[in-house]
């Protein structure tokens, strides 16, 4: 009994990092999860699938635009992708933090301006 208890002083959980575990797991089964219920799906891009849906409706349909550059690869288009959606994350993550840690820097400074104003 008295090993168990030292196990668990020495992990040491508390609830922020129990949240933050259940966190995880929940994001790898929602990845996993679509690849157990429909393993032979075909999991392509939107695009793909409304140009093909376009074409069946419409088979003269021509695009409003061309696109000013075309990726050489479908790799680098998708690394494009991947670098956009990470510094657009980064911009939101950046600005979640910034408010919240000023909303906090305000508490703060409130509650010690109560303290010493008694």
């Amino acid at each position: 009994m008295k090993g168990d208890l030292v196990m668990i002083k020495s992990i040491r959980f508390n609830k922020k990092m129990t949240v933050n575990i259940v966190l995880i797991l929940f994001v790898v089964v929602l990845f996993i999860l679509p690849l157990i219920i429909q393993p032979t799906a075909d999991f392509s891009g939107a695009d793909s699938i409304a140009q093909d849906l376009i074409s069946e409706v419409n088979a003269q349909y021509e695009p409003w635009f061309k696109p000013l550059w075309s990726p050489p690869s479908t790799e680098i288009e998708s690394a494009i992708f991947a670098i956009q959606a990470a510094v657009g994350s980064g911009v939101l993550f950046f600005v979640l933090g910034y408010l919240v840690g000023k909303n906090k820097s305000i508490t703060n400074d409130k509650e010690v301006e109560k303290k010493y104003s008694e």
